[in-house]
């Protein structure tokens, strides 16, 4: 049997949209080498020179001779780009100028050191922190770009590069810009050639060579360096092929793929297992994500050391990792939970580093991970050992100060925890047995346990112990013990309290990490549900504004596009919360974009507002600006995400409400194009009869006039007559329903007494009712009607009208009105066959008529214009079969509100 080898559609169309989105990007091609001095920028200048020479379009964005005579002439006879003063601590440098090279959109840009840093504290400040950036929007712009890079440039390779050359490099690159280039060319120089042009005077000025061979272009250094860069261009290699054969149906199927899951915390290891991490993956071609765990032990860690998650995350993502941060009791459960969920198949974590004692009395994460581990392998990394910076340092004895002064403040609350309870049972020795003094002891080791965490209430159980053996126990006043079996009490009140004090410490930290959640379910569910009950974009933008602004502690607004498409300030009154005097500029851009900008980002992170998208997936509808008066707020990774949770619900209610308004668009265009079919075939077919007598009558009297006698001649103009003023009711009819719906209709109220309206009718009606008696029963001490007489008489003479053309010759009308206050209400009855089959209340429907014989002319207007008027008064009408024969139309007319 042949085996399926069609294609999943899926990945079809997944493989077709990437295709279209690298056809719209521009391409982008790296000159790759394993130092400086390797001849890259030479190399790049060289290709450029021989497309340029083929007829491309070259410009130079930036390049850096460094003093170089040879890189100098390569550049002569290429158009250069204009590069831009930056004012940088009192001095001027020439940067990169990105405005300039989107407005020039050359066929190729070359732009020197991808790694570079901008002068983020410079005026102007740069749109992006790192050039690789700038390039990034360059090639999204749809230029392509040449570029060059050094191998220690590669984030994931820093601290291999740190530990070999013993120099940490500060500007580095994601390796997914490295991944993701379309084309890299490795320029490889043997290392001895290397240093034979760096004394030359090739590489570096004359003045700096020996430094730089002392400190970097060590031979060893070169070595490991060039086998670094060739190694990283074999992993490319075999990437593409991977990719190759996974997109060939007919090479074998690839095993499932691996996945790593990398576990940090706020130690000095952390970001050497993010860059281990990335280097696995790669090699495994796995899928990968770093985790972090919120212990109560690192809870209890100072804020800005707590804070350093933000960095490592961060790190973690420009790698290409999925980060999330979780909480738990212990790193290790909750890192084996995790990890079994998300069914990884290697955990990453870092080697133990507790000795001794420590080690038996505390296992380490790795160590109760390993015996923990089912269905995933458990990888452990050593620590680096390399130099670190005095900032570094400096900053890290900052924090274990901070954080050891925090931790006895604990200590001293649960000593002074101790001596309270020590106190109470002070007082109430005399008149207590010993056994109820030491349920003191233990309820104030159940507080230190809840409000200081586990480590302060095993002190304060000690002491509890000691002070109790000391003061309460004979002999009292000092340690000795008259009665073995208070040794035994000692030691239960010694184990009990140490076992309350950490489960009320775990009960705490579940409690705190249960109301965080259940705080962030309960936020989100109030303004969907708040969003959900609104319709327009503007009430959901104050809805929004709202509910950000309350969060994050924070001013916020929500920028909508102008017809012209450029995003503007919203145009009714700011509420409170709202962030006025957002930068246009950042916000257009981040919606152009589709990614966020400012505060905390890649993109202008100097701003001090973070902006947004508001994106649905398919379109980006706007941006939500957000000024945080604590950054801490946004900033923190689970913040942070919240915060783009709480954008994704408003665009989400923003595109809801956007297909709503156009369903409702299409709905009345739908109803206005059938409304319009059915009054053009209604009067079409009831204009066609009364056209066709007239035109007949017409033609008889012009063509045969003078022959006809005087009675012929009257009954032809007679019908002349009488069909004219039919097309003219149907007319008026079309004309007066237009008004009352539009609501140009102005009501000229007067009191009006009701058998009055009713004679004004059946004078008008008199002659269509001649075959038709009509019975008036209106009491004499019937209030009179608030009403506009005008109008209402057109409801009787319509009803009057519905009966005549409706009830065969004979049938009685009767009229009959009861108060009801602060109504009248009215019944005009007949005795004929009564209603057509269905719903009554569909005969008030435009163009419904009770009968469709062609005799009967009208265009089903009559009860709609009955209903309009009626409504329009406050009244309500309605229409039902009498119980022994006949139809019956009941409404109400408003009585004059009594004067005070």
């Amino acid at each position: 049997m042949v085996a399926e080898t069609r294609p999943n559609p899926d990945e079809l169309l997944a493989r077709v949209q990437a295709e279209e989105a690298r056809a719209r990007r521009g391409k982008l091609r790296i000159f790759f080498g394993a130092t400086a001095g390797v001849g890259k920028t030479f190399a790049m200048l060289a290709a450029a020179r021989t497309a340029k020479a083929a007829g491309a379009e070259i410009v130079i964005g930036y390049i850096e001779p460094h003093g170089r005579a040879e890189t100098e002439r390569l550049m002569e006879g290429i158009e250069p780009l204009a590069t831009l003063p930056v004012q940088y601590r009192g001095i001027v440098r020439r940067e990169f100028d990105l405005d300039a090279a989107l407005k020039r959109r050359p066929a190729i840009l070359l732009v020197d050191e991808l790694a570079h840093s901008n002068l983020v504290g410079g005026e102007p400040a740069p749109r992006h922190p790192k050039r690789w950036q700038d390039v990034e929007e360059l090639v999204e712009a749809g230029i392509n770009v040449w570029t060059t890079v050094n191998v220690q440039h590669l984030e994931s390779l820093n601290d291999l590069v740190a530990q070999i050359t013993g120099v940490m490099q500060r500007e580095t690159l994601p390796d997914r810009v490295f991944d993701e280039a379309d084309e890299v060319e490795l320029i490889d120089l043997p290392p001895d050639d290397l240093l034979a042009r760096l004394k030359a005077g090739k590489v570096y000025m004359p003045d700096e060579v020996r430094s730089a061979v002392d400190r970097f272009f060590r031979l060893s250094n070169l070595i490991a360096l060039r086998e670094l860069a060739l190694r990283r261009m074999t992993s490319r290699v075999e990437a593409a092929a991977r990719e190759s054969l996974a997109h060939d149906r007919t090479s074998r199927e690839w095993l499932a793929r691996e996945q790593l899951l990398v576990a940090i915390g706020p130690d000095q290891q952390a970001e050497q297992l993010v860059r281990a991490g990335k280097r696995m993956a790669d090699a495994f071609n796995a899928d990968w994500s770093v985790v972090y765990v919120e212990t109560p032990w690192l809870q209890r860690l100072a804020a800005k050391e707590r804070d350093r998650r933000i960095d490592l995350l961060r790190l973690a993502e420009s790698l290409g990792a999925e980060t999330v941060t979780l909480d738990g009791p212990t790193a290790a459960a909750t890192i084996a939970e995790y990890a079994q969920t998300r069914k990884a198949t290697r955990v990453l974590v870092g080697a133990p580093k507790r000795r001794g004692l420590r080690a038996l009395l505390r296992r380490s994460t790795a160590t109760e991970l390993q015996r923990r581990a089912r269905g995933f392998d458990v990888v452990t990394i050593a620590l680096a050992e390399r130099r670190a910076d005095a900032g570094r340092a400096a900053e890290r004895g900052a924090l274990v100060q901070t954080a050891d002064a925090s931790r006895r403040r604990r200590y001293a609350w649960a000593a002074a925890t101790s001596v309270a309870c020590t106190a109470l049972a002070w007082v109430m020795y005399p008149y207590f047995e010993p056994a109820n003094l030491v349920m003191v002891y233990l309820l104030g080791t159940a507080i230190a346990g809840l409000r200081l965490g586990r480590r302060p209430s095993v002190l304060t159980t000690v002491l509890n112990v000691a002070f109790f053996d000391f003061f309460f126990v004979p002999p009292r006043f000092q340690f000795a013990v008259s009665d073995v079996q208070y040794a035994i009490t000692f030691g239960v009140m010694l184990a009990i309290g140490v076992l309350i004090g950490t489960l009320m410490s775990s009960v705490r930290q579940q409690t705190r990490v249960a109301g965080a959640r259940e705080r962030r379910t309960a936020l989100l569910y109030a303004m969907s549900r708040e969003l959900s009950g609104t319709r327009d974009s503007a009430s959901m933008a104050r809805v929004a504004v709202k509910h950000v602004a309350e969060v994050f502690q924070c001013s916020a607004t929500v920028l909508f596009p102008a017809a012209s498409g450029r995003l503007e300030y919203p145009r009714e009154r700011p509420i409170e919360g709202s962030f006025i005097g957002a930068d246009l500029a950042v916000a257009q851009w981040v919606a152009d974009h589709g990614r966020r900008a400012g505060l905390g980002s890649d993109t202008l992170p100097a701003a001090p507002a973070l902006y947004l998208p508001l994106n649905t997936g398919r379109e980006t509808l706007g941006a939500l600006a957000v000024l945080p008066t604590n950054p801490r707020r946004v900033l923190l990774p689970e913040q942070r995400h919240l915060l783009e949770t709480f954008a994704g619900q408003i665009a989400l209610a923003l595109e809801r409400a956007r297909l709503a308004e156009n369903a409702e668009t299409a709905r009345v265009a739908a109803e206005s194009e059938s409304l319009r079919n059915t009054l053009l075939a209604s009067i079409s077919h009831d204009l066609r009869t009364p056209l066709a007598v007239l035109a007949g009558a017409g033609s008889t009297l012009a063509m045969r006039g003078a022959s006809l006698d005087d009675e012929t001649r009257l009954a032809l103009a007679k019908s002349i007559e009488t069909k004219a003023r039919e097309m003219s009711e149907l007319v008026s009819n079309v004309l007066d329903l237009t008004r009352l719906d539009a609501g140009e209709v102005t009501l000229h109220r007067e009191t009006e007494h009701l058998d009055e309206l009713v004679g004004a009718a059946l004078n008008q009606y008199e002659e269509r009712l001649a075959e038709h008696p009509v019975e008036v029963r209106i009491p004499d001490d019937l209030p009179p009607v608030f009403v506009d007489a005008t109008l209402v008489v057109q409801v009787f003479g319509n009803l009057f009208d519905n009966a005549a053309k409706y009830t065969p010759s004979g049938t009685h009308v009767y009229v009959s009105a009861t108060s009801d206050e602060p109504f009248v209400r009215v019944t005009v009855d007949d005795d004929g066959p009564g209603l057509p089959p269905g719903d009554p209340a569909e005969l008030f429907e435009k163009f419904r008529r009770g009968e469709r014989e062609a005799t009967v002319v009208g265009a089903g207007l009559g009860l709609t214009i009955c209903r309009a008027i009626v409504r329009a008064h406050g009244g309500t009408i309605e229409a039902r079969r009498r119980p022994e024969r006949g139809t019956r139309f009941e409404f109400t007319l408003p009585i004059p509100e009594p004067r005070a």
